[in-house]
């Protein structure tokens, strides 16, 4: 009887599962009218009282999204007081909703895996299950990352793949 032969583990493919590289940190929105003067005006001596006051660790390891749902006008630099002060408790701040914090942390994600290998020349397939959130986004910024290193470019599984990319010879 003849031997079996796994030629998907054998091939030169390098496979990449971006959750893998997904921060798996909680999503919180931080609402800005919750300590404005009657949800509408910042007082910029009792915000930042409230900054040095605040007990911020509830937001370790947390990704964050700063928002403001009222009407108020928030200068710019309360923004970026609270981005300031969040940093050294979370894994990341953005201005914005859920979509936005899903979208910073995939572009986190591809980073990572940018320098977790070299990608000169490779032959990759992108895994296509999985839970990521904003799959269109997450893949079109993956291949953007990719296009300019790789000989080709996949889609799917190593056994069952979708052609996107091929470098000319």
């Amino acid at each position: 009887m003849e031997e079996i032969v796994n030629r998907v583990a054998k091939s030169p493919l390098v496979s990449i599962d971006l959750e893998e590289f997904l921060h798996n940190g909680e999503n919180r929105i931080f609402d800005l009218k919750d300590v404005l003067f009657q949800g509408l005006i910042l007082k910029e001596k009792d915000f930042r009282d409230f900054i040095k006051t605040n007990d911020w660790a509830s937001y370790e390891n947390k990704n964050v999204g700063l928002v403001c749902s009222s009407d108020a006008i928030v200068p710019i630099w309360a923004y970026m007081l609270l981005a300031s002060t969040l940093k050294d408790y979370t894994n990341l701040v953005v201005f914005g909703d859920e979509e936005e914090i899903e979208k910073k942390r995939i572009d986190q994600a591809i980073e990572k895996c940018m320098e977790s290998q070299d990608f000169e020349n490779a032959k990759v397939v992108i895994k296509g299950c999985g839970s990521v959130e904003n799959k269109e986004y997450a893949y079109t910024q993956l291949t953007n990352a990719l296009l300019p290193k790789v000989s080709s470019l996949m889609y799917g599984e190593p056994c069952s793949t979708v052609p996107i990319f091929k470098k000319p010879k």
